[in-house]
């Protein structure tokens, strides 16, 4: 079993150091290696080629047929990585006992998820087509205002400084958010990762700026009465953007991770904790989510930084950043490129050129924001686009893993 509490990370050296798994310990102790020569080049090049299925503007996860056209031809385009959503709008999209005890229903009541096992059957087809199948865990801590999960545990969300809890998303949907230091919260999350992780044959499990809440919440009962214990009975800061007050609540959720982490280690010792976060400053000053701190702390296997830009200029002055380029000399750290959305269409030569960039990088890959906008939400035509991505992967390649002897020098261009 884990410890119960962490070993003390070891610095990081800098230079041409890298980092190879010395173990599968949970929190990754890294021993360096100096490398005096090359490494040979394989047969079969490294890049990570994913890309995320939802339940949003998609039919991709309702029907059976649909899913299983989509697989294959996902494998004959040389894809090589799955994230299908699995947590939206309240439920689950698998058969989970938790969602059962907690929500009081076990599967979201989508018809086209009636009596089947979506999960499964990507995990089944997937690995058939040698595809790596990753979760994600879309949603995060937050919720629909008025899903089952927000009415029956009202002391569960958090607020704002004002007292209302609702938080417009697109100003269409209304959200809640659960409280993430709340101790109830975090059960009922670990238990419902670590179930999924437990019941599936999956190959990770993956989070994203969710994983936080919006930095203007926080004003909870409970979360400013932890506080003020904290603080010898001083109020946090009325500005929500207060850089102290943006840092305890962030440590507190690093804290979380910290403990989630283990637990999903416990349940499955190789299942890689994969994170698809908006840029760091980003994500901590807007979702109080500090990826980098988690990364340093060897919370994160595999980062898969959204990088949704249409100024290609831009794209590369991220790409730069340097929480970015420390986190990949250690853990593959891929992509994410928009291919569009829907009523918002990105053009095959904007897709070209961030393709292009990220290998010219030499980062470990790409994941496309999402399924249905490869080909079906844009100007050109489905075949147009298909032909574009069989010239982007002309042959296999593998996922890139730490629990594969990864190391930066061997992804090299396709």
């Amino acid at each position: 079993p884990p410890p119960s509490s962490p070993p003390p990370i070891p610095a990081f050296p800098q230079g041409d150091e890298l980092f190879r798994p010395r173990s599968h310990h949970p929190l990754g102790q890294y021993q360096p290696v100096a490398l005096t020569s090359p490494q040979p080049k394989q047969s079969t090049p490294r890049e990570l080629r994913g890309v995320w299925l939802t339940n949003v503007d998609s039919d991709v996860l309702f029907n059976p047929n649909t899913l299983k056209t989509a697989l294959e031809r996902l494998k004959t385009l040389n894809f090589n990585t799955l994230y299908p959503t699995i947590w939206n709008w309240g439920y689950t999209l698998y058969p989970s006992t938790v969602a059962q005890e907690v929500i009081g229903t076990a599967l979201d009541p989508e018809p086209g998820l009636a009596g089947r096992d979506m999960l499964q059957e990507i995990i089944d087809q997937g690995h058939r087509h040698h595809l790596t199948v990753i979760p994600w865990f879309e949603f995060g801590f937050m919720a629909p205002a008025d899903s089952a999960l927000a009415q029956r545990h009202p002391d569960w969300l958090t607020q704002r400084i004002d007292g209302s809890t609702i938080w417009s998303e697109g100003g269409i949907h209304d959200r809640v958010w659960l409280n993430p230091l709340h101790p109830e919260v975090q059960d009922f999350i670990t238990r419902l990762v670590v179930e999924v992780v437990e019941k599936y044959d999956l190959d990770g499990i993956q989070f994203d700026d969710h994983f936080g809440y919006p930095s203007d919440f926080g004003y909870d009962d409970y979360t400013v009465r932890l506080y003020r214990q904290e603080h010898g009975g001083h109020f946090p800061a009325n500005q929500f953007d207060q850089a102290q007050w943006i840092r305890w609540r962030a440590d507190k959720i690093t804290q979380f991770m910290e403990k989630l982490f283990f637990a999903i280690k416990g349940a499955k010792q190789q299942a890689i904790v994969s994170l698809a976060p908006n840029p760091q400053d980003f994500s901590l000053n807007s979702y109080l989510l500090d990826w980098h701190q988690w990364e340093r702390k060897g919370l994160i296997e595999e980062l898969v930084v959204q990088l949704y830009r249409n100024d290609l200029s831009r794209f590369r002055e991220e790409l730069a950043d340097s929480s970015l380029q420390q986190a990949r000399q250690h853990i593959p750290v891929a992509i994410g490129i928009l291919s569009g959305l829907k009523g918002r269409y990105v053009p095959l030569n904007q897709i070209d050129s961030q393709v292009k960039t990220v290998r010219n990088g030499q980062f470990a890959g790409m994941s496309f924001f999402f399924y249905e906008s490869l080909w079906n939400y844009a100007d050109e035509s489905p075949e147009q686009r298909q032909r574009a991505f069989r010239r982007w992967f002309p042959q296999p390649a593998t996922h890139p893993s730490v629990y594969d002897g990864w190391s930066e020098e061997r992804v090299h261009s396709i």
